[in-house]
């Protein structure tokens, strides 16, 4: 299994567009694996995670057997990318909590008026 796992809502269009991205940048491509939260195994391990963890509307990003959520995952997801997208990662913590969270938040809301995918 790759190293680092990347739940999406697959019939989001800036979901799938972030799938695309990281696809494109991803340094070591068995590395990483991006699955719908929709499909059978991405609902089997969010099955697997905490109540708290599975009422989450996000990206669910599983690293090295740790589950991110919101900005968090976001922010791990530098450490998949080559160089120039991975040197982010430190700086990128600086940023407090509540502000990235409140970002992240604020865009998901908004994401599905980009357009959905119903495949």
């Amino acid at each position: 299994m790759a190293q680092t796992t990347v739940l999406i809502d697959a019939h989001c269009v800036m979901c799938n567009g972030l799938a695309n991205f990281l696809r494109k940048r991803v340094k070591i491509p068995a590395e990483l694996s991006i699955l719908g939260i929709q499909s059978d195994e991405g609902q089997a391990m969010i099955a697997g995670f905490s109540q708290r963890l599975q009422e989450v509307d996000s990206v669910y990003v599983l690293r090295n057997g740790k589950v991110y959520v919101r900005s968090s995952g976001a922010i791990r997801l530098l450490l998949c990318m080559r160089w120039y997208y991975a040197m982010w990662y430190p700086l990128a913590w600086l940023v407090p909590l509540p502000l990235r969270d409140g970002v992240y938040w604020t865009v998901s809301k908004v994401r599905h008026r980009f357009g959905r995918t119903d495949d």
